[in-house]
């Protein structure tokens, strides 16, 4: 016999500490594995490195680094929460209405006709050409690695910061493998490896010009 529960007995389950909401972009401290809203999330550790929950030290100087988004909670919630999903893509529509933009969701995607050649060769394949895109200009911060000889790149606003690190690792230190060793920043500021190029637009570069302005350096330990 098939057992169903309501779903309140989960809420304490699928549900930030901090908004008191439904889980929204689910983000972890690695270190202690307590769940937030990622914008919750980050806005907290702007001013603190403690977890809200068990106010343990996340890191000393840069606990950004130290949180993970949690595909599967934000899957499970997104099951067992009617509607969530759609009321969620409804606000961002609204929020960047009463600001007099397109919502990037909404935008035609345009491809060249180079891009609808590769596109038809590789029809069987994703390459997440119909997420949002994000125009990046990624600059060398520091003489000890080489400037890019394309400095302007555009991929899916769903690529991470550890996936530029991956490529730049590639281009400026000669191997995927090393991608630890660089730091990335925007506005002079340390972007956490798990961090979306979406998530860095909206809240790092959300009223000023395209391309999203990156920087990149050798890693420092603090």
């Amino acid at each position: 016999m098939e057992r169903r529960i309501k779903l309140k007995t989960l809420n304490e389950h699928i549900t930030c500490e901090i908004c008191r909401g439904y889980f929204i972009d689910a983000t972890t401290v690695t270190e202690c594995l307590h769940t937030f809203c990622k914008s919750c999330l980050v806005k907290h550790l702007e001013e603190n490195n403690t977890c809200p929950t068990c106010e343990n030290v996340i890191h000393q100087s840069h606990p950004l680094q130290y949180i993970s988004f949690d595909r599967t909670m934000q899957d499970i919630v997104y099951k067992l929460v009617p509607n969530l999903m759609d009321n969620e893509m409804q606000r961002e529509r609204e929020f960047y209405k009463t600001r007099n933009l397109p919502c990037p969701k909404d935008m035609p995607q345009v491809h060249d006709s180079d891009d609808k050649a590769n596109e038809q060769a590789h029809q069987e394949a994703d390459y997440h050409r119909q997420d949002e895109q994000v125009n990046v200009c990624l600059e060398c911060f520091n003489d000890k690695l080489r400037n890019l000889k394309r400095r302007f790149i555009r991929c899916s606003s769903q690529a991470t910061i550890t996936h530029l690190k991956k490529f730049l690792a590639k281009k400026v230190l000669n191997g995927i493998d090393r991608y630890k060793d660089i730091d990335i920043l925007c506005n002079d500021e340390l972007l956490g490896k798990d961090h979306t190029l979406k998530f860095v637009y909206v809240t790092r570069w959300r009223f000023k010009d395209p391309p999203l302005k990156l920087q990149y350096r050798p890693r420092v330990d603090l």
